[in-house]
């Protein structure tokens, strides 16, 4: 492919690229990021949120930005507030991210599925003091349980029309622009109260300061050596995703469309007609019917997350853009990633190496080093990772071994340094004395075209101590006469060694999710096998 042939002479050595990128320093703050950029490209787009119609130049957003910043500072926000922000992907859900950190304010992002109780722990939990909040969500902070005592009517925001006592989020971008006097903001100053999963319990709020988020932008940025135009985010806002991806085109005084939802049928669409060279791919879209247009695409570099190995060149040919896996989590930002050079790594199922400011290792559980090639946890460590959970300093202290981040995921490192996962610590499954990784079940199942989502958990086994047991969401329309468990187990047994082959199998209509869109593997392991309807391949019966 000529876009991979020709990167090995294009982009010095990633060691040359890592030296500039480490010694170069970071803005003061995210504020002084967009000042820079604005200053750079005033009249180019910054953000595109295309499916609204609604495009703002960089000098815009800057105005923008100040505006609300005045505006936020005269409702009485202050450097160190906590504003709760529960927006879909609209202009006003970065423009508040931008403009609580001109004010050193700090930003808890909130998922517009949450529930009154999901809504009512994080509000709680963060000590929110105000809420920026959509007029669609205004019945779910009415059914709250309880909020703090500071979040009064008055300190609620509404982008649409408020309700009695509460404020517009439109009179507050209309402040005067000019600069007001606020007190300095540092790099490592609270930006973001950003909430973790919680797959086992409630989510935990991850303290990350600008240092974490300009450092997370400027490795997206750098790390290739390239330059990127034009760059899709397709995942909520409040996620961080997007918002370390409008940082990267910061840095690149790049576009950043902006799509409303996530859609996995209009993906490629979107790839075209905005002539996206950077995203972050789903594997999903790969179930997508081939189309004669799939190579049609200006894409140089495509992040993936636990691609399937064996489908990953596969990928690369239909597409014709460069596929990179690369491994993160909201406590670390960026952690590992493959270089955008190392074309003989396609196909090797390794996450890459540590990117600029990190530094891993793999561990023993007492955080002692193992030998290359043995199994541990990968630790993590460098400037700009959170500085702890909030108001959780049980679970900050479990999290480290030192100044090393335990990531909770069991990784090996080959001799040539780099690093391949083997699963989560959490989701091994031990049967008949064999560690199973759920991982790699999951990968091998996702391989079959019929199957949209997979998710294998342990269950109870008197003999084994556990079984393997995997739920599977088909292709909308077909069913398990379509797609019967004879023919998924003959998948595995084909790929998996025979202690690894599901003995259940069940199916559903959907997985259950996280408020982050993982999967809630923690409702499937207590589901009784009976609600799904269950395969015994042992037994060859349903139950």
């Amino acid at each position: 492919m000529a876009k991979q042939a020709s990167l090995a002479t294009t982009v010095p050595p990633y060691a040359e690229r890592r030296r500039q990128i480490e010694n170069e320093p970071l803005p003061r703050n995210i504020g002084a990021l967009l000042d820079d950029a604005a200053t750079a490209a005033p009249d180019y787009p910054a953000l595109e949120f295309f499916e609204q119609g609604e495009r703002v130049t960089y000098a815009a957003l800057r105005d923008l930005v100040n505006r609300l910043a005045n505006g936020l500072a005269q409702a009485g926000v202050r450097k160190g507030s906590h504003v709760g922000v529960i927006l879909p992907n609209v202009l006003a859900m970065p423009a508040t991210w931008l403009a609580l950190a001109r004010l050193g304010a700090v930003m808890v992002p909130m998922n517009i599925a949450y529930t009154p109780r999901e809504m009512s722990y994080v509000v709680g939990n963060a000590e929110v003091e105000f809420l920026v909040i959509d007029e669609e969500r205004l019945p779910t902070l009415a059914a709250l349980p309880e909020r703090p005592r500071e979040l009064t009517d008055d300190r609620v925001f509404v982008l649409g029309t408020p309700r009695e006592g509460q404020r517009s989020w439109d009179a507050l971008r209309n402040a005067d622009s000019a600069p007001v006097r606020r007190e300095p903001v540092d790099r490592d100053d609270l930006m973001n109260i950003q909430y973790t999963s919680g797959t086992t319990g409630f989510p935990k709020g991850c303290m990350l300061s600008h240092r974490y988020w300009l450092t997370i932008g400027k490795v997206n940025a750098r790390r290739d050596g390239l330059a990127y135009a034009r760059i899709l985010a397709a995942t909520p806002f409040f996620y961080m995703d997007p918002q370390w991806l409008l940082l990267m085109s910061f840095y690149q005084r790049a576009s950043l469309f902006v799509a409303l939802r996530q859609s996995a049928s209009r993906f490629m669409d979107w790839v075209r007609a905005y002539r996206i060279q950077f995203c972050l791919f789903p594997e999903i879209v790969c179930k997508q019917p081939v189309s004669a247009s799939d190579r049609e695409n200006e894409i140089v570099r495509v992040n993936v997350y636990g691609l399937h190995k064996e489908i990953h060149a596969a990928l690369q040919q239909r597409f014709a853009f460069v596929v990179r896996e690369a491994f993160g989590m909201t406590e670390v930002g960026s952690g590992l990633f493959m270089p955008i050079e190392a074309v003989d790594m396609v196909g090797s199922g390794s996450c890459g190496i540590p990117v600029p400011f990190r530094e891993a290792r793999i561990a023993a559980p007492d955080g002692a080093p193992v030998a290359k090639g043995e199994i541990g946890e990968l630790l993590l460590r460098g400037p700009g990772m959170l500085s702890g959970y909030y108001r959780n300093p049980d679970a900050t202290a479990a999290a480290f071994h030192g100044d090393w981040f335990r990531t909770g995921d069991l990784f090996r490192q080959d001799e040539r340094g780099y690093y391949y996962i083997v699963g989560r610590i959490k989701e091994m499954i031990r049967r008949a004395g064999e560690n199973i990784s759920a991982r790699e079940v999951e990968a091998v199942l996702r391989e079959m075209p019929d199957i949209v989502e997979a998710a294998a958990v342990p269950v109870p086994d008197a003999t084994r101590g556990e079984e393997v047991k995997i739920f599977v969401v088909l292709r909308p329309g077909l069913g398990r006469e379509d797609v019967p468990p004879q023919r998924i187990i003959a998948h595995c047994e084909a790929r998996l060694a025979r202690f690894k082959v599901p003995r259940y199998v069940a199916y559903l209509d959907h997985l259950p999710k996280t408020p982050s869109e993982k999967i809630a593997k923690h409702l499937l392991v207590i589901a009784p096998h009976a609600a799904a309807g269950t395969y015994d391949r042992v037994e060859a019966r349903w139950t």
